[in-house]
């Protein structure tokens, strides 16, 4: 049985925890294959409300496996507190693998973070604050702690001080900051050892070996296709690959091995973060989208940027991915505007361009051409086909699908776990 791939069309915050939720009873691994804890999913079951930072969305489901990948980076006392507040709410969490080769995230990692972004001022990039920019840098540099690392006292403590002693030259006489003790580190991170030990696996064999016994394997993303390091509207983007290119990298997983990439689209957009934003919003219109979508960030409580829908973003996701399918979100939020207005293209120094501009200056200055679509007053909540949605819902989505690029095989009406649409199956 081939794998799966859950990516972001946008920039992040489309609903992906939902998605895989949804795809829960389907598969036997949820693989999270990049990121770490400055990504958040919202999954509503019933009427209890799970927001995961770290954890595979594939957490939640009994029979679902969750593995977090060697692409990942984790600060390992924000996983083990996610894990005890799930423990705590009645969920099992003990099938859970973690990847020996995912690197740590410190201390330091987290403090350098906070300076250097409070140093750039005006120039600041929107970051968490979370140390993901520099643990992944180190792992670069080669000088990262990895899992398996803290069960090698010898080589932890040589890789910690090493770390800082460069690190700490740079926080005390550049960012006038007090010195972190490589000790104290260190003994922080071996009482990690005993409890993160009972996850640790070879996922990339487990991966294969299950791919292999006909199981059914779905790699899922953080953030989106627009914050990626190679692909996205840098610097504004995060320090890893949410792209489908990036899951085979950060599972161990082949492109062979890969059937289906599904791109989890909003049915307007948002962002979390300073960068470029076509079609956003600083009016009543981008307000009530906030308001309705409950749009707040899971990780970091940041009220997102809205906007309309921008079918140009999506066009370029469906490509750089190679998206075979589309779920698209937060249609209900829609529900109420007499007209939507839908961005179709861009204006570039009196210029028509249908594709994302390659050139950063270009993208900054882009405008929007907007087309607008009839909207619907009508309850969708309780939508179960799509035939049961008003004609102006079901244009809007036809409308979307054919300027995106994929097929939309499942739609969102609401946040619960069952308030979706299927029209095609992804399995």
């Amino acid at each position: 049985m081939p794998a799966l791939v859950l990516v972001g069309a946008q920039w992040g915050d489309e609903g992906k925890g939902k998605a895989t939720d949804l795809l829960g009873g389907s598969v036997d691994y949820v693989v999270r294959y990049q990121g770490g804890n400055n990504a958040g999913h919202t999954v509503v079951i019933g009427d209890q409300k799970y927001a995961l930072h770290l954890l595979p969305s594939g957490i939640l489901s009994p029979n679902v496996t969750p593995v977090i990948g060697n692409g990942v980076v984790i600060d390992p006392g924000v996983l083990l507190s996610e894990l005890s507040g799930l423990n705590e709410r009645g969920i099992d969490t003990s099938k859970l693998l973690i990847s020996g080769n995912a690197h740590l995230i410190t201390p330091y990692h987290r403090t350098l973070d906070k300076v250097t972004e409070r140093f750039l001022g005006k120039r600041r990039i929107g970051t968490t604050g979370r140390g993901i920019g520099p643990t992944y840098a180190d792992k670069i540099n080669r000088v990262g702690i990895r899992v398996q690392d803290l069960f090698d006292e010898s080589i932890l403590q040589q890789k910690i001080e090493a770390a800082l002693h460069d690190k700490n030259q740079l926080l005390v006489k550049l960012y006038n900051r007090r010195a972190i003790p490589a000790d104290l580190v260190l003994e922080e991170y071996l009482g990690y050892a005993d409890k993160i030990k009972p996850f640790l696996a070879d996922t990339t064999l487990v991966l294969d070996e299950a791919l292999k016994a006909g199981k059914v394997v779905l790699l899922e993303g953080g953030q989106g296709t627009l914050l990626d390091v190679d692909h996205g509207t840098y610097p504004f983007v995060t320090s890893s690959n949410p792209t489908s290119g990036g899951a085979c990298t950060g599972s161990g997983i082949g492109p062979t091995k890969i059937d289906r990439v599904i791109g989890i689209l909003k049915a307007y957009t948002t962002r979390v973060g300073s960068g470029p934003f076509p079609t956003e919003l600083l009016d009543a219109d981008g307000e009530a989208l906030r308001r309705i979508g409950g749009e707040r960030g899971v990780t970091t409580g940041r009220d997102r940027r809205c906007g309309w829908f921008d079918a140009v973003i999506a066009r370029y996701a469906t490509r750089v991915n190679g998206l075979t399918d589309f779920f698209l979100t937060k249609l209900d939020v829609l529900t109420g505007w007499e007209q939507i207005p839908v961005c179709v293209a861009y204006e570039i120094d009196g210029r028509r361009v249908e594709e994302l501009p390659y050139n950063q200056s270009d993208f900054h200055h882009a405008k929007p051409i907007y087309e607008t679509l009839p909207g619907w007053t009508e309850d969708i909540s309780g939508a179960k086909t799509f035939a049961e949605l008003p004609k102006n819902a079901q244009a809007y989505v036809k409308a979307l699908e054919e300027m995106s690029g994929a097929p939309i095989s499942a739609i969102g009406v609401g946040p619960g776990r069952y308030e979706t649409i299927q029209i095609n199956s992804f399995i």
